[in-house]
């Protein structure tokens, strides 16, 4: 099993849930949870997101990869069994939080949001950069985010944001006061809208200038897949404490995609913020 196989993490519930199976641990990973409580989820049968790590088309390359991706066996739809290629869409299963492969006519059929009704849902296309947003660093003190990559999901259902964040069993993730998320939005001058369970607010945080605020940042509009594919390239390729060079190139690598494949999706977006 590839570390992709391993990406599609199940949404959690209460505060501190990671998702995924015991084997989802990479490296070191553990200390970059920074002893937040998490816990292991069963995995999810049927549909795993494959290959996702070693697809350039929303990520750019990724160090060291070229050979392994032509060497990934052939990926079949998840809703039809039929052959996907490269650069294919993803549907999100709502009831499982679970991330399908889609082949085109599958894609096309239920690009209309009320063809899955309320089971499925298509992954929308955009990856839109918010140039000039910024986070409080009193404000994410208290989202309780022991890292400084992590990603805002609003379900659809209960209109509840929750955060998520990688962790060495998955993808952590928190419920996001109402309150919280105002602020949190309130550091773009333009309204945040979000699809619901399908879209993220993908947030980076590096450091100031002074080597001290965390002033500054990375912060985009991403499908939901994005994340779990990031969220994996961390765990895989942490090192000790601080993650190491490794996946400091991963992650600049991913990010550095993601300005190469920016677009405006097509999809409608929900009206909240």
């Amino acid at each position: 099993m590839t570390p992709a196989d391993r990406v599609n993490a199940a949404s959690g519930t209460g505060t501190g849930t990671a998702t995924g199976t015991a084997s989802d641990t990479a490296g070191n990973a553990a200390e970059n949870a920074g002893g937040a409580a998490a816990e292991a989820a069963p995995g999810v049968p049927g549909g795993p997101l494959r290959a996702l790590l070693h697809r350039p088309h929303s990520t750019g390359p990724a160090p060291g990869a070229g050979a392994a991706a032509a060497a990934e066996p052939a990926e079949r739809c998840d809703l039809c069994a039929a052959p996907v290629q490269d650069g294919h869409r993803h549907m999100l299963d709502v009831q499982r939080s679970e991330v399908l492969c889609t082949c085109g006519p599958c894609a096309l059929l239920f690009a209309h949001s009320t063809a899955g009704g309320r089971t499925y849902k298509l992954l929308p296309g955009r990856r839109a950069e918010l140039p000039g947003f910024r986070i409080d660093p009193m404000v994410w003190a208290r989202l309780g985010v022991p890292v400084d990559l992590a990603f805002f999901v609003r379900d659809g259902a209960t209109g509840e944001v929750r955060v998520g964040y990688p962790s060495p069993l998955g993808v952590a993730r928190s419920a996001v006061g109402p309150e919280v998320w105002e602020e949190v939005v309130r550091g773009y001058p333009e309204p945040v809208e979000l699809a619901d369970d399908v879209e993220a607010l993908l947030v980076h945080r590096t450091e100031g200038p002074d080597g001290s605020a965390h002033a500054r940042g990375r912060h985009w509009i991403v499908p939901l897949d994005d994340c779990y594919r990031l969220a994996a390239l961390v765990r895989t390729h942490w090192r000790g404490l601080s993650g190491g060079p490794e996946v400091r190139e991963h992650i600049d690598a991913f990010f550095a995609g993601l300005a190469g494949t920016s677009r405006t999706a097509d999809e409608p977006r929900s009206q909240h913020v």
